[in-house]
């Protein structure tokens, strides 16, 4: 079992991987749905996700379904964040699809509610997702994000990721621009 709980106000965190979210059925049935609500609001909300304009329940869903394959097929790694059995976070890395690349994976998102953030549901998540990452020998763990995000660069950097680059006004939405910075965590050179 590959459970992290741990204490978050008066409720405990749960953050389960495919093998749990899979072997219970009612956590199954109800993810795309909870997923897709947690997605949707933050989009609307003006989070950086990747989306301009709030992903439909079947982008959500076929996203899912791809992370679950890759996941099962040993090239990535998914975790849900549950307080009182409703989810309110997810994650997932993916390895690198070319033959060069396989030794490592991109952290590609993570999400917590609004009304969870702020009690540590990201830190856990990313912390569960680097573990996953570690167990199966990953050698670098990247990850990009938008460069006004700056409660998520700071808990990438206080985990142990580092920037190695920065596009400049890359990210477009509508008018605006933001920086797209880059981030890795290389196991190669932790003990």
């Amino acid at each position: 079992m590959n459970t992290a709980i741990t204490s978050s106000g008066n409720a405990e965190l749960a953050i389960l991987d495919v093998a749990e979210l899979t072997s219970d059925p009612e956590l199954e049935a109800r993810l795309v749905k909870a997923a897709h609500r947690i997605l949707a609001d933050l989009v609307r909300g003006g989070a950086a996700l990747g989306w301009v304009e709030p992903p439909s329940r079947d982008e959500v869903a076929e996203l899912l379904g791809h992370v679950v394959t890759a996941v099962q097929a040993g090239d990535g790694a998914l975790r849900a964040a549950y307080l009182d059995r409703r989810l309110v976070g997810l994650g997932y890395w993916l390895r690198y699809v070319r033959p060069t690349h396989r030794p490592h994976a991109d952290l590609e998102k993570i999400a917590v509610d609004a009304a969870a953030q702020g009690r540590g549901v990201g830190r856990a998540l990313t912390v569960a997702l680097i573990a996953d990452a570690r167990q199966v020998g990953l050698e670098v763990l990247t990850l990009d994000a938008r460069g006004d995000n700056r409660d998520a660069l700071r808990l990438y950097r206080s985990l142990g990721f580092t920037e190695y680059g920065r596009l400049p006004d890359f990210v477009a939405v509508g008018e605006r621009r933001y920086d797209k910075v880059f981030y890795m965590l290389d196991f190669r050179r932790q003990g």
